[in-house]
């Protein structure tokens, strides 16, 4: 119990049980001051399931009256404030926040059900239309965004606010929402920081201002915001892979490997996790450390992890094994997106050049001009697609291509200070094969003078 409360950073630890028989429940808990393993209160309570709420808000009065703390009004109102009556509802939202923690897309598109389901069985349960909404923004930032499911993030964060004007989890989804849909930064700090007034404790608050932070330039507030989220929830493995990551931009390799640890501690099947470690390696040139993190899984086809190994093969100059890899992609498949397929096409035509098959690139040259346009008339954009497509376009000799390209990503990705260096780098390698070393130079120059996340050896 003491180890637990040293990862936690805390001195009293609530342990308990809950036994379910048919509409009958019983809670188990006991207060343990971990620092002389001394009982400071226990209980046990039986009620029917639909009355379990009310144990639970007696459970947290007496732990407070136990510690001694001085509650807020706003803190008692919060222990009263149940935000369900609805068993059902609250087990699928439960079931919605065990998956928190991975980061995959199945997993993600199972929170978005459970919290789907968990409106749907009580449309006034706010908690739950505001973790709906954050499961929809988190989408909206992979390749199976759209337009309609913006919009779907936008009413589950609006429903939110309305049922629970002074909640945090609202606030926070709301400026979610502004942030990463509408790429309105100054309206998502304003929301967040209502959210971090009504929740001063609450670690994912923190962790979202500690990006918005990064994203202006702030580096330094950025990782001192985000070490107080990793203090505040530890448990949270995406704060810890915020940081890492945030390190590795610095090129403080130990620091970036002690934190990405942290998560893999926490999930240690997590694939993307994985190769986010193994990225740091290739970041340092180690593609042999690399390659033993990540080699003897099979390419993930729809996950970030992707992208990492597509970078290892490619710096080890594999190219065979990425066309067989690409080729045996049914780019037909309905449930891929525009954005892999585009992305997987531009990736086929380049290593082909790059193996001197002209012939065999030429099909991808048009259907990924013509896809990229028609993801930017909708509003779909992922910088990650356009290394690749920037790259392709320059190895096509097509300068007008290329510079369109760059055009378009440096002014998507220019009010973002983590970011754009990263356009700066694919711009300047779109340039670098052109043979344009005028204009590479100056951009690659800037690129690595700045934090980013860019994995350049």
């Amino acid at each position: 119990m003491r180890e637990i409360a040293q990862r936690l950073g805390v001195a009293n630890i609530l342990e308990g049980s809950v036994q379910k028989v048919n509409d009958q429940v019983r809670v188990s808990v006991q207060l343990i001051n971990t620092l002389n393993d001394s009982h400071l209160w226990a209980e046990t309570y039986d009620r029917k399931l639909i009355d379990v709420f009310a144990a639970e808000s007696d459970i947290a009065q007496k732990i407070a009256v136990s510690l001694e703390a001085k509650l807020t009004g706003r803190e008692k109102e919060d222990i009263q404030f149940a935000g369900t009556k609805n068993p059902q509802a609250y087990d699928a939202l439960l079931r919605a926040l065990a998956l928190r923690n991975s980061s995959s897309r199945v997993d993600l598109e199972k929170q978005i059900e459970f919290s789907r389901h968990a409106v749907e069985l009580d449309p006034n349960y706010a908690d739950a239309w505001a973790n709906l909404a954050l499961t929809e923004i988190y989408k909206s930032q992979t390749p199976w965004t759209s337009e309609e499911q913006k919009e779907r993030a936008r009413t589950a964060a609006e429903t939110a606010l309305r049922l629970a004007p002074n909640s945090a989890n609202a606030h926070k989804a709301m400026g979610l929402f502004y942030r990463y849909c509408l790429k309105d930064d100054r309206a998502a700090l304003a929301e967040l920081e209502t959210a971090r007034e009504r929740a001063p404790n609450d670690g994912g608050v923190l962790d979202a201002i500690g990006l918005l932070q990064r994203a202006k330039g702030r580096i330094q507030d950025a990782l001192a915001t985000l070490r107080k989220a990793a203090d505040l929830d530890p448990l949270n493995a995406e704060t810890w892979i915020h940081l890492a990551i945030t390190y590795a931009g610095l090129r403080q390799f130990a620091e970036a490997h002690s934190m990405v640890d942290r998560a893999l501690a926490i999930m240690p099947d997590d694939l993307d996790m994985l190769a986010g470690k193994a990225s740091f390696y290739q970041a340092q040139g180690d593609l042999d450390a690399a390659w033993r993190l990540i080699g003897s899984h099979p390419f993930p086809r729809t996950e970030w992890a992707g992208l990492i190994y597509y970078q290892q093969y490619y710096w080890q100059r594999d190219y065979d094994k990425l066309i067989a890899e690409f080729e045996s992609f049914d780019l037909a498949d309905k449930n891929l997106p525009p954005i892999i397929v585009t992305w997987v096409q531009a990736a086929l035509g380049n290593l082909h050049l790059l193996k001197g098959q002209g012939e065999r690139s030429a099909p991808y040259a048009e259907k990924v001009r013509r896809t990229i346009k028609e993801l930017q008339a909708q509003n779909i954009v992922l910088p990650e697609l356009y290394r690749i497509s920037i790259e392709f376009a320059a190895r096509l000799r097509d300068r007008d291509q290329v510079e369109d390209e760059i055009a378009f990503i440096l002014a998507y990705t220019r009010d973002n200070q983590w970011i754009l260096p990263s356009s700066e780098y694919d711009a300047a390698r779109g340039y670098a094969v052109l043979g344009d070393l005028e204009k590479a130079l100056p951009l690659l120059q800037d690129s690595l003078s700045k934090p980013n996340g860019t994995t350049a050896p």
